[in-house]
């Protein structure tokens, strides 16, 4: 539970910061105001498609909402990728984003080929 307190503290941190009321985020995430209430003070987690509807309009990355549901070592991976994004040119990104997307290709070739 206390993971999901978590995520509501820091969802009701984030519609704050952001000068939404909860009723507004519900409307925004279209889902019942009452449901929205609960998954705020932790007592319902939300739906993949609620959560990914959470973080587009309070504008936080899902590793924000999940802190506490993650370890470190989950975590340092992301973080360590996630500085190194910010400070990149668009250059860069835009090379790298080009690379994984070759990569994850080329793993799906290649599993393709073992099952088969």
């Amino acid at each position: 539970m206390a993971e999901q307190s978590g995520m509501g503290k820091r969802i009701k941190a984030a519609r704050k910061a952001k000068g939404l009321t909860g009723e507004h985020l519900s409307e925004l995430c279209h889902i019942n105001a009452t449901y929205f209430r609960q998954i705020e003070a932790g007592r319902k987690i939300p739906s993949l498609t609620v959560f990914v509807s959470l973080c587009r309009e309070l504008a936080v990355s899902p590793t924000y909402l999940l802190e506490d549901c993650l370890n470190d070592n989950e975590l340092s991976g992301f973080n360590v990728l996630s500085d190194l994004w910010k400070t990149a040119p668009p250059y860069q990104i835009e090379v790298v984003t080009a690379m994984i997307r070759s990569a994850l290709e080329c793993m799906e070739v290649l599993k393709n080929d073992l099952l088969a």
